[in-house]
């Protein structure tokens, strides 16, 4: 391992301008509208047409011309996929930036060189640059590394630094991940500076990045990163990175007067990183409509509800999507066999037919197959699950199940595919290929969460053609609308309260439209596949929140 005394190339301080100053481009050319953009370009054709030829030439659109100004974005945060991935934070960092790319965004997104990272990526790498950082209260410093990689249009920036991550696996415990984190949030913006990279907007994530607005407006506050404007989504509240107050001011180095009630003390003796970085950014996202309002009473709010309501004006809710280049039901190479729109009802039977034979489950197309794809705990609302499973399973029901967990449930699944042979099948891992064939294969798609922030797989399971059964809370009650009898409208089945009984009648209603109203479980069906769900809608609504923030 490389110590701070060891590596000193180019020793710049933190917070500190570079010698060599890089020249950006001006400003002007940034915020071009479309309008400008096409009259440039016409302007330049009718320079060379003589005159008597322009009937002649045709002058073709600029391929670019955006309808709004350049912005130029960094995402700071923790994890992003391909490069590492634990949940639904890694496939946000990865597919947001590529849809904010066709918005017109200069997109970078900086994430910690984990030695997890697969050597594929590792060794496409490039070395930008190095230098050592103060960090500690005590004056203590850091090696900074910074590796490139540019990918679909996105600048992927790795800090490197050994001692903190070095670990197989991104997230350790509290006390080994608050320093690393405490490091990770400062360096990023050194890098930045270091890079002479100057955005207009510093776009944080979770409580792993959330001391980075607080580092700005103290710290770096006097220096060119000054201007940039910060956003803090919270896609998971139920983790905020607390520990006392002594070992978070000791590892940020942060002045005294932000560890106050209103920044980041919890309680007596704690400090609250998510706290500090919701006090001290311009705007808080969260990832839906429905649990921005939710976070902001006691039952949803993890302590923190009074503090999102104090700081409610900042507060806004925006919908996650799915990346389409990836759940593709046309060209989704994991599936049985591929469909769309025009002939999802007859593949959807062949996928069906197809899982039931991988999975050992008796072969019957007028089975009702329900898939449930989570990690197996007491948030995704398995308790329910698992007090009505007796009543769910009859002649007509398949379960297939996929996802590790609590060990309470991965063993009482592994008790119903015993107890119902040839109906039940549990799956207590993750698979990625038999994943997409759920998706594909399955009827309709269980997501009965106690809290759910947004929720990606009653997304994918709409996106190929499965029927979702959800709770209305968070982001399930943003994308799916219950099912109407009178006027035959909606997406799938919903329940409201957290109570079994409920669950149990979603599921029925389900049930009894398959079977005796198929007519309109297949228009539904049709209608799920048809509802834009890609990140284009979600992209527009970030990069209007970038251009308010101006």
């Amino acid at each position: 391992k490389e110590t701070a005394a060891e590596v000193k190339p180019e020793a710049v301080e933190a917070g500190k301008e570079t010698a060599t100053e890089v020249k950006p481009e001006p400003a002007k050319a940034d915020k071009e509208t479309a309008k400008e953009v096409k009259q440039r370009a016409v302007k330049a054709v009718s320079k060379k047409v003589k005159p008597g030829a322009a009937k002649a030439v045709k002058i073709e659109e600029p391929k670019e011309a955006y309808a709004t100004p350049r912005k130029s974005v960094v995402f700071i945060g923790s994890e992003c996929y391909p490069f590492v991935k634990t949940g639904g934070l890694g496939d946000v960092m990865y597919s947001l930036p590529k849809a904010l790319v066709k918005q017109n965004c200069d997109v970078k997104v900086i994430i910690p060189r984990y030695k997890c990272i697969p050597e594929e990526y590792q060794k496409k790498m490039v070395y930008k640059g190095s230098f050592n950082m103060d960090l500690c209260a005590d004056g203590r410093s850091f090696y900074v590394g910074i590796m490139e990689y540019v990918w679909d249009g996105v600048v992927y920036d790795f800090i490197d630094n050994e001692e903190f991550f070095s670990s197989g696996n991104p997230y350790i415990s509290l006390v080994d991940d608050i320093p690393k984190y405490c490091f990770f949030a400062k360096a990023a913006l050194a890098a930045l500076n270091y890079l002479d990279w100057v955005p207009d907007i510093i776009h944080c994530h979770d409580w792993q990045a959330a001391l980075t607005p607080v580092f700005l407006r103290t710290m770096f506050e006097k220096t060119k990163l000054s201007g940039a404007k910060t956003i803090l989504t919270i896609h998971n509240l139920r983790f905020q990175g607390i520990y006392d107050i002594p070992k978070i001011r000791y590892w940020s180095g942060l002045p005294d007067y932000v560890f106050n009630k209103d920044a980041l003390k919890e309680g007596q003796r704690d400090a609250n990183m998510l706290k500090g970085g919701l006090t001290y950014c311009n705007i808080i996202t969260t990832v839906s409509h429905t649990y921005a309002g939710e976070i902001q009473t006691p039952y949803y709010g993890e302590k923190l509800d009074a503090h999102l309501r104090y700081h409610s004006g900042k507060l806004r809710g925006i919908v996650n999507g799915i990346d389409y280049d990836i759940w593709n039901t046309k060209t989704d190479s994991r599936l049985y066999v591929n469909y769309d729109n025009s002939d999802v009802l007859d593949k959807k039977k062949e996928n069906k037919r197809s899982l039931q034979e991988e999975l050992g489950l008796a072969q019957d197309d007028h089975k009702f197959v329900i898939g449930l794809i989570s990690r197996l705990t007491n948030q995704k609302g398995l308790d329910l699950v698992n007090s009505i499973m007796s009543q769910i399973m009859d002649e007509h029901t398949q379960v297939v199940v996929l996802g590790t967990g609590d060990s309470e449930y991965e063993n009482s699944f592994r008790y119903y595919e015993n107890a119902y042979k040839g109906n039940v099948c549990s799956n207590i891992m993750y698979d990625e290929t038999r994943a997409h064939r759920i998706y594909a294969g399955a009827d309709a798609f269980l997501v009965p969460s106690q809290f759910e922030p947004c929720g990606l797989t009653q997304l994918i399971a709409m996106h190929y053609g499965t029927v979702p059964i959800v709770r209305e809370t968070g982001g399930l009650k943003d994308t799916v609308e219950p099912y109407n009898m009178y006027s035959n409208t909606g997406n799938g089945f919903t329940f409201d309260r957290y109570e079994a009984g409920l669950l149990l009648d979603a599921i029925n209603r389900a049930k009894t439209l398959y079977f005796t109203g198929r007519e309109y479980w297949d228009k539904m069906v049709q209608r799920d596949m048809e509802k834009n769900l890609s990140w284009d809608n979600s992209a527009k609504q970030y990069k209007d929140l970038y251009l308010e923030l101006g």
